[in-house]
């Protein structure tokens, strides 16, 4: 069973409800915003199944209400931002538009961050870029739960890359994945569903494959494409833990099961400006054209484009409502009932 909501409701009711828990207003309107639109483009676990376990981290004191953040310039066009332990969401955004800003004055910019927390969607941060004109990328590390192509134990987090490019119809180039074979949220999706994972994407601690999703907390998730993915996700470590001074590997706390202390995840967000290359109007002429060739190339079937998918979901959910489904609804409430917060019809 399912329900739907407005946007602009549910903005409202995640705003309400983290200020009720101690959450100041800049962070709450940016994870606000960030969860809201993970919704609407289609992905639900990013959206806002998350609230609960972050309000949780807000009262167990492992993400900073209010957060210091502290700039602190390399060069021009490099900068390094301590995030002072805050929601991952709000330092990302400040991140990225501070990456923006750069590459709008220097043709690049470059923001390291380290002292954050998980930042969620990576098509987001790349998003706000691109909207700006600029092409840009979004790496963060997290908590282990993939082996080293070739190992057995959990080492590295799945790693999330995004990608994204500015189109004349502002449907941007999206492109994010994780650099595992699945996504912890696909993981969790296959335990709500009571669903078996096919083999070949998890394996055990003598490297046996592992089908039970329930079980992949005793072993480890695999890289995706094998030496690929595990190529890629040694990449999104050394950019986003190594060079900005965060935490690495093990040195990244599990949002799930660590209450102890702040994630200490580390990002990087890189924007650079069209219009340094090229007038944007030629971009675009550009880009268009390699998309005609793209969209030609099979006359039977549609050829999709990275995120094509999720700017149809984001007309549909802007134009329909957003559909959640009764568990977090009923998770939502729960929270929100001692303080008297409802959404609105």
């Amino acid at each position: 069973m399912t329900a739907h909501y407005s946007a602009v409701a549910l903005k409202a009711y995640a705003l309400a409800l983290m200020r009720a828990n101690g959450v100041d207003e800049a962070q709450a309107a940016s994870v606000a915003e960030n969860l809201v639109w993970s919704e609407l483009i289609g992905r639900a676990s990013f959206g806002l199944q998350r609230l609960p376990i972050h309000i949780e981290r807000v009262k167990r004191g492992v993400i900073s209400c209010p957060c210091r953040t502290k700039f602190e310039k390399r060069s021009d066009a490099i900068v390094i931002l301590d995030g002072g332990g805050g929601f991952g969401y709000y330092i990302g955004e400040i991140g990225m538009r501070r990456a923006t800003d750069l590459a709008r004055e220097y043709g690049v910019g470059v923001v390291g961050v380290r002292n954050s927390n998980f930042f969620g969607t990576g098509a987001y941060f790349v998003q706000l870029a691109a909207a700006a004109g600029m092409i840009a990328f979004a790496m963060s590390n997290s908590f282990p739960k993939v082996a080293a192509y070739g190992g057995l134990k959990s080492v590295l987090g799945t790693n999330p890359f995004a990608f994204g490019a500015p189109r004349r119809n502002g449907r941007s180039l999206l492109i994010d994945m994780a650099t595992s074979a699945l996504a912890g949220s696909t993981v969790r999706e296959h335990i709500e569903s009571d669903q078996p994972l096919p083999q070949g994407l998890a394996i055990d601690a003598q490297g046996a494959p592992i089908t039970d999703p329930r079980k992949v907390d005793e072993g480890a998730l695999l890289p995706f494409s094998g030496a690929k993915g595990f190529a890629l996700s040694l990449m999104v470590e050394v950019v986003a833990g190594i060079l900005t001074g965060a935490g690495v590997s093990h040195g990244v706390a599990s949002m799930y099961r660590d209450f102890t202390r702040s994630g200490d995840n580390g990002h990087f967000f890189f924007a650079l400006d069209v219009a340094r290359f090229m007038e944007i109007e030629e971009y675009y002429a550009r880009f268009e054209g390699l998309i005609d060739i793209l969209k030609a190339s099979n006359t039977k079937q549609e050829v999709l484009l990275p995120g094509e998918i999720r700017w149809r979901n984001y007309d549909e959910n802007l134009a329909g409502g957003i559909a959640l489904d009764c568990k977090t609804i009923d998770a939502l409430d729960r929270l929100a009932r001692p303080f008297g917060v409802a959404i609105a019809a």
